[in-house]
Formats: structure tokens, C-alpha cells, sequence
């Protein structure tokens, strides 16, 4: 995360480096967030690799199902490609479909509202608070 090559490579994405959520000094939660589920792959390496090409085909394959096959639950369970191509709306207009007519079928299964499938255009893992928390009021 901090060579010049990764820095070099993110400018060129446009991407602004960040190394640390805000708030919190030492870690960066959407890097630690994607390690943590890639060390929780099935097929993550309980050895070393065998040298650098290994390396980099493991990481192809996961990086292939991370983006294409994962679905991801902060993107309303759809995969990273899917909402980036647009397939994403589609694909929440259908949900929206398939609930409505099963809720048609047995309204008494539902006793609150649909699933909230509407796509988020921000996602934060770290919001900024809009207002204190009840236990740091004081009375």
C-alpha cells in the first residue's frame, strides 16, 4: 500500500489514497475488510505459495469471484460488476416484483413492509454522526 507503484497506480485510477478510515489512525477498513474475506475463502492457502506467479493466480481467481460472483450485502446483495455496469437497478426492480406478488399471494407471511431494495449512491463504512448518542447526553 505504500510503494510508489501503488500510489502511481491509484492516481492513474483517480483514486485518492487513503490509508486509515477517519477517526481511527491505524488500519484501513476497506483493506482489512477484503483481507478478512479473503483469508476466509475455502480456498485460501494454508502454506506459502510456491513463488510469485502462484501468488498472483490466487489473487486473479479471487479478485475474478470478489467482483463477479460475490454477492455483497452493503450492495444489496449484488456482485461489485453487476452494480457497476447498471445491472444492479434491474436486477432490485425484479426483487421488487418477486416480493410484491408473494406478498400478494400470502399477506399474512408479511406483517411489516416489503425489503428495502433501493441501491444506495454512498456507502460508508465510518459515517460522520449527525447527532450524539443517547449514553453521551447529558441530562
Amino acid at each position: 500500500m505504500k510503494g510508489a507503484t501503488m500510489l502511481a497506480t491509484l492516481e492513474n485510477l483517480g483514486v485518492a489514497a487513503s490509508f486509515s478510515r477517519p477517526r481511527v489512525s491505524n488500519d484501513n477498513a476497506y483493506a482489512e475488510s477484503l483481507f478478512r474475506t479473503c483469508k476466509y475463502r475455502p480456498d485460501y492457502p494454508r502454506k506459502p505459495f510456491a513463488d510469485a506467479a502462484a501468488a498472483r493466480a490466487w489473487m486473479h481467481r479471487f479478485v475474478q469471484w470478489y467482483n463477479h460472483t460475490h454477492k455483497h450485502s452493503g450492495l444489496k446483495f449484488v456482485t461489485p460488476a453487476q452494480r457497476h455496469s447498471g445491472q444492479g437497478e434491474q436486477l432490485m426492480a425484479k426483487r421488487r416484483e418477486v416480493y410484491a406478488a408473494a406478498r400478494e399471494r400470502t399477506p399474512g407471511r408479511w406483517t411489516r413492509g416489503l425489503r428495502d431494495w433501493e441501491l444506495k449512491t454512498e456507502v460508508w463504512l465510518n459515517p460522520e454522526r449527525t447527532t450524539v448518542p443517547r449514553l453521551m447526553q447529558c441530562a
